[in-house]
């Protein structure tokens, strides 16, 4: 067909757009899109530090959202019903954290102890395959660097080797006790956040539904998709709350029962990873792991003690979290774990502890959302 005929089948058809034109439009706006999400992922990453305290008070509002309507049914106004939640929970974290301060201290001050016995157990007569691959690897690259003659010493002058150490602890403890300082800064920011977030009320809810125009059915269709929305993450949130305090005083009772050193500490570390999908209970099983061998000594009965916790936990995931979550909006496990997957790399640990509920979050707006709806089906099951 000529370059003419082309033309005339497409004035026919009523559609003067070529169809080069339109594949470069396409890879224009594929590209576009590509920039556009990384442009989005390296400000999160960069602005982790705003957004990490904005985003888990907005959960931790939403989770507190239906105390604090119970109490105004009380008769109680909104804002001291709201300062009255946000104190409690303060301070119930503060004498929680005080209760197990002793329990803490004695885990600190038992880790050099600790890493001799972990030390003692780890060396042998013989060369480990780690110290056999290293060896290895240190010849190979003396042989490559005769070879190559890279770099040959002047005459008189000995060749120095600077080794640093596989696992530099001390740098870790330092960045831990910095990390510890700037979350006791953040976690202040979080408390006055939530207060205020609970004390507004629906002001951002009247806001929004000002904002998409002066049509009476856009403004009730805009009140159902939130309402819906908001409880479907209160849901959510009720969900994990209920799990995670479940396996955290299962896991305490559990280990008070076995004889375990501080078990309240342990119990408070199952229930928090618990909320991270799939990684959450192999980390807490390996780490009892460790602990249950550095107390008891064998090695039976540090699979003893993680196998309890991994009982816990599949029990919890199997029958309590499928019975809660029938009517809350459910995520197919390939989203959750590129959601963990992709925000453990721009957050970190607080990225795989928001992962979920972010997802949720996401879920339950594009599924009342028509222009959104075909990625609310894709994250769900």
């Amino acid at each position: 067909m000529t370059d003419a005929a082309r033309k005339l089948v497409h004035q026919v058809r009523g559609d003067d757009t070529e169809p080069e034109a339109r594949i470069d439009v396409n890879a224009r706006s594929i590209a576009l899109s590509i920039v556009a999400v990384a442009a989005a992922m390296y400000v999160l990453q960069w602005a982790s530090e705003v957004f990490i305290p904005i985003v888990l008070s907005v959960l931790i509002s939403y989770a507190l959202e239906p105390i604090v309507l119970a109490l105004i049914r009380l008769r109680l106004s909104r804002l001291i019903a709201s300062a009255l939640v946000v104190a409690s929970l303060t301070g119930a974290f503060g004498y929680t954290a005080y209760t197990l301060s002793d329990d803490a201290t004695a885990i600190i001050a038992s880790l050099p102890e600790a890493a001799t016995k972990l030390r003692r157990a780890m060396r042998h007569d013989q060369p480990s395959a780690i110290e056999n691959v290293q060896r290895a690897a240190q010849e190979l690259q003396r042989t490559a660097d005769e070879a190559a003659g890279r770099n040959p010493a002047p005459s008189g002058v000995q060749r120095v080797q600077i080794e640093q150490p596989a696992i530099d602890v001390k740098q870790y403890l330092s960045w831990g006790s910095a990390s510890l300082v700037a979350f006791a800064g953040q976690a202040v920011l979080v408390v006055f956040f939530v207060f205020f977030l609970l004390a507004s009320g629906d002001l951002f809810k009247r806001k929004l539904v000002k904002v998409v125009g002066p049509s009476l059915e856009k403004k009730k269709v805009t009140v159902q998709i939130l309402n819906e929305i908001d409880v479907q993450i209160e849901r959510f949130l009720f969900v994990r709350v209920v799990t995670s305090v479940a396996v955290g005083v299962a896991t305490w009772l559990a280990f008070r029962v076995i004889g375990l050193e501080q078990a309240g500490v342990w119990g408070i570390a199952a229930g928090v990873f618990n909320s991270i999908p799939y990684f959450g209970p192999v980390i807490v099983a390996a780490g009892i792991a460790v602990i249950g061998f550095l107390q008891f000594g064998t090695l039976g009965m540090a699979a003893y003690v993680s196998g309890i916790s991994l009982v816990i936990t599949s029990l919890e995931g199997w029958l309590l979290t499928p019975w809660l979550t029938s009517k809350t909006a459910r995520t197919n496990e390939v989203a959750i774990f590129v959601g963990l997957i992709f925000w453990s790399f721009v957050w970190g640990i607080w990225g795989t502890l928001l992962a979920v509920p972010m997802l949720v979050a996401v879920k339950a707006c594009c599924d009342r959302i028509e222009d959104l709806k075909p990625v609310g089906e894709m994250l769900g099951e």
